[in-house]
């Protein structure tokens, strides 16, 4: 099974929530654990896990790739998509049991690639969790949703600007698709922005994720 960094509770006590960092290609479970500190402050009883892909990435071999993106064929790219959604299922369903944590206590943190694994996962998964926070990401398999949705939790994608590897267009394009399920979906675009996690996305996810994962 995957497996990666893990913060436990700034309280000192058993966590009572938990929060899974889901990483970008060619990166690996330490690029995000980081993170954790600015989330902290406001979820003090939170553990936060950050596993690392199941794959050595194709294009960076010393960091990992939830799934291959070298292809070009769709039916290819959604296979592989099901297979890194199999090992991030799996281990979302063992750490919840090992911490006796409630879905409804959780959380994922996605970037890049992450946030589509992330919006994959939370989207077919039989319980609802309480938050997706995505960033510089798309929803792929857009139109399958209409046989796959299972859950609907809150989401709120975040997106650079001038994001050169993914358009924050496709943030804007997740929202419209997303509320005509009746999800809970909103998006914040950041100004002079890349591909990066900007002070202001920042900001707004550690209150999005305040806000949702209330005890």
């Amino acid at each position: 099974m995957i497996s990666g960094p893990i913060i436990e509770p700034s309280s000192g006590n058993s966590p009572k929530q938990m929060i899974i960092f889901v990483h970008g290609y060619g990166a690996d479970g330490n690029d995000l654990i980081g993170l954790a500190n600015y989330f902290q402050s406001t979820l003090p009883e939170a553990i936060f896990l950050s596993p690392h892909a199941p794959e050595a990435c194709s294009m960076n071999p010393s960091g990992y790739q939830w799934f291959d993106l070298t292809s070009t064929d769709p039916a290819v790219l959604w296979s592989k998509i099901l297979v890194a959604a199999d090992h991030l299922n799996e281990f979302i369903d063992s750490k919840l049991l090992e911490y006796n944590i409630a879905e409804e206590n959780l959380a994922l943190i996605g970037f890049s690639q992450g946030t589509m694994m992330s919006l994959h996962v939370s989207l077919r998964r039989k319980n609802t969790m309480a938050a997706v926070l995505g960033y510089s990401g798309r929803l792929i398999g857009a139109d399958l949703l209409k046989d796959d949705l299972i859950s609907k939790p809150s989401i709120y994608l975040i997106h650079g600007d001038q994001d050169p590897m993914v358009p924050y267009q496709e943030s804007l394009t997740a929202e419209k698709v997303l509320k005509e399920y009746s999800i809970d979906i909103k998006t914040h675009i950041s100004e002079h922005t890349q591909h990066s996690i900007a002070e202001d996305g920042l900001r707004i996810g550690v209150d999005f994720l305040a806000s949702k994962l209330k005890i």
